[in-house]
């Protein structure tokens, strides 16, 4: 496997050595005369013959390709869907602490969870996901989490040590099977609450609900979530902002809407705005001072501030390739990713002082004749 000895001298000595130890990926690419900075950028093909992970590292001037990795499952697409196949939020998820990365196979009923040194991957490992069709997947400390969109919905835990499954972690979301088109009914996304103590789940049209299951010692969760009426139709992708109040696009009047976490699984409204665009379903968090929403129906990403009071505001409007779909941030909040799935390709941006958006270039990471491109994250 061909690697740049100056990107290989700039992620450390380590991490070189470690590149050289790792499987050999597919159709990895050399990196000359590239001088990367922050962290690398993963993508997820969710190709149906064989998906893939393709690493990037950040440039001055957009992305540029660093290697492409089979997970060892298959992508899918859920029935109906145009430019989200998988239509979730989370089908790929970065874990900093451990440098794992773990996507799901959709197609083949499998998570892979991988090492990454730099932007490279190695000791892949492919397990159950607990279900049918996982479409997203989350991570805190030991603890990952599927959500399988088949059937009435279920969730599975793992611990990352050893993916061994969680005692007690299999639990239903009882949803309502075969409701049609079947890409707005199936759940949108799980995640962790920050302080590790509740697990999240967005039901979409399929009871326009947020389940919030307790967390146990072990890792388990609670018997049945507390189920929370979402303010707005269609509660799709989630994050979390400094306070720790959940932030959910809701895609039915294309609204952003916070919470505040209780106790006992039950949210609290603290605020909501619409931005006056289309299927707003995914939602980032760009360093906690801003947050940007991908508009799938309007070819565009809108920008946020957070108050301290809650009150979610649109600072404006940044228009992308078509279908906008997944996107992610960088830690610090300076560059941001927006997947596309009109036409499978990830489009650049620098975020200003002012959280305004200036595009810095596109690249592809399906092949030539594929398509369904699903999921994104930021090392």
């Amino acid at each position: 496997m061909k690697r740049s000895s100056h990107l290989a001298a700039l992620l450390g000595a380590g991490a070189a050595v470690a590149a050289l130890c790792l499987p050999a990926a597919a159709g990895a690419a050399a990196l000359p005369g590239l001088s990367p900075f922050g962290g690398p950028v993963f993508a997820q093909t969710n190709d149906p013959s064989g998906n893939q992970i393709v690493s990037y590292v950040q440039t001055g001037s957009g992305l540029r390709e660093a290697g492409r990795y089979d997970t060892g499952g298959l992508g899918v697409s859920i029935g109906g869907s145009v430019v989200d196949k998988l239509a979730s939020q989370g089908g790929l998820t970065y874990d900093a602490a451990d440098q794992l990365l773990v996507g799901v196979n959709g197609g083949s009923n499998t998570i892979s969870v991988f090492h990454t040194f730099g932007p490279f991957l190695g000791l892949r490992r492919v397990v159950p996901s607990g279900g049918t069709t996982p479409v997203s997947v989350a991570v805190h400390g030991d603890l990952i989490y599927v959500l399988n969109a088949g059937g009435t919905g279920e969730v599975q835990g793992y611990y990352a040590s050893t993916l061994a499954p969680i005692l007690g972690s299999a639990r239903s979301l009882g949803l309502t099977p075969g409701l049609t088109p079947p890409y707005l009914n199936t759940p949108g996304q799980i995640g962790f609450s920050p302080d590790g103590r509740h697990l999240v789940v967005t039901t979409k049209a399929n009871g326009n609900d947020i389940d919030v299951f307790g967390i146990s010692f072990f890792g388990g969760l609670s018997s049945t979530p507390t189920v929370n009426a979402s303010a707005t139709p269609v509660p799709f992708g989630f994050t979390f902002d400094r306070s720790g109040d959940l932030v959910v696009a809701e895609a039915g009047v294309s609204a952003l809407t916070t919470y505040a976490v209780n106790g006992n699984g039950t949210l609290t409204e603290r605020g909501s705005v619409t931005d006056g665009e289309a299927a707003l379903c995914w939602v980032a968090d760009a360093g906690g001072r801003f947050f940007y929403g991908a508009n799938a129906g309007s070819g565009s990403v809108t920008g946020y501030t957070i108050g301290a009071n809650g009150q979610p505001a649109v600072i404006g409007t940044t228009p992308t390739d078509p279908g906008p779909i997944d996107l992610a941030a960088t830690s610090d909040g300076s560059a941001l990713y927006v997947e596309t799935g009109g036409n499978d390709l990830i489009d650049s941006f620098i975020v200003s002082p002012t959280g305004s958006l200036v595009a810095t270039g596109s690249v592809s990471p399906e092949l030539p004749g594929h398509t369904g491109l699903e999921g994104i994250a930021v090392g």
